[in-house]
């Protein structure tokens, strides 16, 4: 299975959601060998509701993730927090979307959830947790107490970062941080629109049908990182057409 752990479904928060631009994200993502992808939309997004009840009119769902021709879309989405960090969130839907409704009163920058408590919300219900971006600049999780980071299941090796910050030098520093706390690594693209598709990925062996268990072959060092060779160019390209279609699209 070959999966992006890190997709947005909508331009910016801003946007409204449009199928017809996930459906254009999904193409890519199949175009370029993957077989699933897990759905990292912000959870204070406009109308974050639409997601997801847009999704359950289109496609089936068992719970676990929608299925697409034979494509599979894990549910999940990535959660501000009080220390100044994104947190990628996925499991069942069910389960997702309880976590959801207790986030409504942590949605503004003023009252982000805090990690422990989050933590709290997300382990007895069989969440994978994963650490956004741990070195972005402006979000950052590398300077949280290091109890705290033993806890979550992977750090996010980025798409985005792995331009901005460098290729040799994220790699570095995600997996530095990893190796110490003993915490895997995992290639999410940070993608919000079709151009970032496929710049990282993982390649593991076998198939899954829940979070579950790619959250197990994870701990067991069960796959590969792949960066494409194109990674820049995919990004720029994305940085772009991001700024042009925000212009057009954004609600006021």
């Amino acid at each position: 299975m070959k999966i992006d752990f890190h997709i947005h479904v909508k331009l910016s928060k801003k946007t409204n959601f449009d199928i017809d631009h996930f459906n254009s994200i999904l193409d890519e993502a199949v175009a370029n060998g993957l077989d699933a992808i897990t759905l990292t939309e912000h959870f204070n997004t406009h109308r974050f509701e639409d997601v997801y009840g847009t999704l359950d009119r289109m496609f089936t769902c068992n719970n676990h993730y929608y299925d697409r021709d034979g494509f599979k879309i894990f549910t999940g989405m990535e959660v501000d927090v009080a220390e100044g960090g994104h947190i990628l969130v996925s499991g069942p839907k069910d389960k997702l979307l309880e976590i959801r409704a207790i986030l409504e009163d942590h949605t503004s920058l003023d009252h982000f959830i805090g990690l422990e408590r989050l933590f709290e919300l997300c382990e007895p219900r069989g969440m994978m947790v994963i650490g956004g971006h741990p070195f972005r600049e402006s979000n950052h999780l590398y300077h949280v107490d290091r109890e705290l980071l033993k806890r979550f299941d992977a750090f996010d090796l980025n798409g985005k970062d792995l331009h901005e910050i460098g290729i040799q030098e994220n790699i570095a520093k995600v997996l530095t941080l990893g190796e110490e706390l003993g915490v895997p690594v995992v290639a999410g693209s940070d993608a919000h629109q079709m151009f970032q598709v496929g710049c990282v990925h993982n390649t593991f062996v076998g198939n899954f049908e829940t979070i579950a268990e790619l959250k197990e072959a994870v701990r067991a060092g069960a796959y590969k990182r792949v960066l494409s060779p194109s990674l820049h160019l995919q990004v720029r390209a994305a940085n772009l057409v991001k700024k042009l279609l925000k212009k057009k699209t954004e609600v006021v």
